[in-house]
């Protein structure tokens, strides 16, 4: 027998003997008890195989019935019911699990695309120069790939295929070549857009955009710490990566180009500039050189666009500040409404009434008409001047006043456009300086610029244009989905919608799509997202079952008992889930254990945003530890006969040990992780 399967066998002993131990008689057995028995079978049984999805609604279905039995009989049957209904129906209504099929098919499609390939070789010739360069040349292909699809059984199957033959023929030793293509594979569930966040999101009820912005940095910090320990190996170490040899770095060049050098131009920019001025060379084509001067300019004229753009964000007018007075504010609203501008009854000596009867309205006296009418045409007329005068006109349409008067009124009415025009631009808010970090950075841009290019040779110029076929599209899409969801410009759902369609549209330009690719991506996602549905279905039915067990508050009891502070309850939480991570897989971890944990969070004042940065960290080691680790089956699938399993373990454990380093920092530094959110969103 195998050791792998002894090792799993006697991990199901411990937990079998664990509850005969620890629990007590069934005399004695509380639904407490029940409840941390139901969560050890679901241990018992994922280790035997059973799919965790159907496992854990089972087991939920079952225990529910019976928590539901000890309390009223007649209704256990229907109370389970409902809530297997009401537990699949708020599953289903839950809008942040609709970008996980897409960011899926997004992963499909460009894992079909056949990108990965241009992609590692184009890396492969632009680090050769590095030590370990293939190796590195790997770990940044998985980075670069797992974040595009965030699928770790691709990722590690393509580079088993690609990387591992081309590291084993270089003459790097196998453990190296093995751990570096499977903790690479498993980047994508910590750097975004990852699965493994959303899922985290949508059982704490932590935002998901926040997770992004937060796990980017560390899954970046991951990523180098990787590089560095190759780099530390293969300088420690030159026969576990060997350095290329100068054949295999020396790079061909196009015709055009060999005809430029030979002409004694080395560099590209001059060089095709020379050609471009004067007569090319014979079988050069002005088009070409045009082309490939373009290209050689690009990076200049990137650097004069991203500066030109931040010169008018710096300098731009800062905003006027508006005061905005709460209503009411700064009014005594006392007994006295009206003098303190309050609202009070009117009063009652005012109200209305009948007008008094000598001054109602009655006919004219008969005896004098004539007074009346010359009265009422004074005071017509007198009224009709007042008005006329104070609108500046007569009511005939002469100017009141006489000419004098409407003079001085058009000379009012012409001054104040340009009394207002001149507060207008008085007030109109000025640029403002540029600071002196936006000439500092344009400074060193120049120099680096300058020193690029002054190592530009025509050599550079073909991995350059390598990269932009293979790398620059590639990340350019990683960037417009991930910059979107995180500065807020798309919700996660709007930005995987956006990555799928970019990924089709990869496809397209490398003439890979068509219908057969379409709808094996599509059955692929449709498979993998079911097992997520469901999965969620049934870890929300066991979660129900155990807090109406009430194993959760056993759990709370428990953990409060020990009297731990915030330190001391992170680090056990971070061992229990590190050693979860050997028997299960993150799924199940996620599903079944953070319900657990999360709400003991807000006693030791624990951040939900920071405890799932480590805790995503952490459960990498579920795919790089034994015995399920999955990413050493997935490249002992494809790797040749002579590499061993053990071997690939071997291989993986300084990668293992580099996680837990990782976990270890992030602790300790918390801005790693928590600097981008807080900058973005407070």
């Amino acid at each position: 027998m195998r050791k792998e399967i002894w090792f799993g066998l006697s991990i199901l002993v411990a937990i079998v003997a664990a509850l005969f131990v620890l629990l007590p008689s069934p005399a004695d057995m509380t639904n407490g008890h029940v409840g941390l028995l139901m969560l050890a079978l679901v241990v018992v049984a994922i280790m035997l195989g059973f799919p965790t999805a159907f496992t854990l609604m089972g087991m939920g279905v079952m225990f529910a019935w019976y928590a539901f039995h000890s309390r009223d009989p007649a209704q256990a049957v229907q109370m389970t019911l409902d809530l297997m209904v009401q537990r699949a129906y708020s599953v289903m209504a839950n809008d942040v699990l609709i970008s996980i099929p897409l960011f899926i098919f997004m992963g499909y499609l460009v894992e079909r695309a056949n990108l990965i390939e241009k992609l590692f070789k184009s890396l492969h010739i632009a680090m050769a120069r590095v030590p370990g360069s293939l190796a590195v040349a790997t770990i940044v292909t998985c980075a670069i790939f797992a974040t595009a699809t965030g699928i770790v059984g691709a990722v590690v199957t393509l580079m088993g295929l690609l990387a591992l033959p081309a590291m084993l023929k270089a003459g790097y030793s196998t453990q190296l070549s093995a751990g570096c293509i499977t903790a690479g594979g498993c980047l994508g569930i910590l750097i975004p857009p990852s699965v493994l966040l959303i899922v985290y999101g949508a059982t704490a009820g932590v935002s998901v955009v926040k997770l992004y912005a937060g796990a980017f940095f560390p899954g970046i910090m991951l990523a180098f710490l990787y590089i560095g320990y190759v780099l530390l190996v293969a300088k420690l170490k030159p026969g576990a990566a060997p350095p290329l040899s100068a054949a295999e770095r020396q790079v061909a060049l196009p015709p055009f180009a060999q005809a430029i050098t030979d002409r004694g131009g080395n560099l590209a920019v001059p060089g095709l500039a020379s050609a471009l001025g004067r007569a090319a060379p014979p079988g050069v084509a002005p088009r070409a050189v045009r082309n490939n001067l373009l290209v050689a300019l690009l990076p200049a004229l990137a650097f004069a666009a991203v500066m030109g753009l931040s010169y008018r964000w710096v300098t731009a007018p800062a905003a006027a500040p508006t005061e905005l007075a709460e209503l009411g504010a700064g009014q005594d609203l006392g007994a006295s409404g009206t003098e303190a501008g309050g609202l009070a009854e009117p009063p009652m000596d005012n109200a209305l009434e009948e007008p008094p009867a000598n001054n109602d309205l009655q006919e004219p006296p008969a005896e004098e008409p004539a007074p009346a009418a010359d009265d009422g045409a004074a005071a017509g007329a007198a009224g009709r001047g007042a008005s006329g005068a104070a609108a500046g006109t007569h009511p005939s349409g002469t100017t009141a006043g006489g000419p004098a008067a409407a003079s001085g009124a058009a000379a009012a009415a012409g001054a104040m456009p340009g009394a207002a025009g001149a507060a207008g631009a008085a007030n109109a808010p000025e640029a403002r300086p540029a600071p002196n970090g936006y000439w500092i950075t344009l400074g060193v841009g120049l120099a680096a610029l300058l020193l690029f290019y002054a190592y530009f040779s025509f050599a550079r110029l073909e991995i350059f244009k390598m990269l932009m076929g293979s790398l620059f599209p590639l990340a350019f899409m990683i960037l417009a989905v991930l910059g979107s969801i995180v500065f807020g410009l798309a919700t996660p759902t709007e930005a995987a919608a956006m990555g799928a369609f970019g990924g089709m549209l990869l496809a397209v330009a490398y003439r890979r799509f068509n219908f057969a690719m379409l709808r094996e991506s599509a059955h692929l996602t449709t498979k993998t997202s079911a097992m997520v549905c469901w999965l969620f279905v049934g870890s929300s039915i066991f979660s129900a079952a155990f807090a109406l067990l009430g194993g959760q508050e056993l759990i709370n009891a428990w953990v409060l008992g020990m009297d731990l502070t915030p330190v001391q309850f992170m680090l056990l939480a971070q061992v229990i889930i590190f050693l979860l991570g050997w028997p299960l897989e993150w799924t199940e971890i996620i599903v079944i254990f953070m319900p657990i944990f999360i709400p003991l969070l807000g006693h030791f004042n624990i951040d939900p945003l920071f405890f799932g940065l480590l805790v995503a960290m952490n459960l990498q080691t579920a795919f790089l530890s034994p015995p399920v680790a999955m990413s050493a089956f997935y490249l002992k699938g494809v790797a040749p006969p002579h590499v061993t399993l053990n071997q690939i373990f071997l291989g993986m454990m300084p990668f293992m040990a580099i996680q837990v380093l990782g976990v270890v920092l992030l602790y300790m530094f918390p801005a790693i992780g928590l600097w981008l959110p807080r900058v973005l969103y407070q």
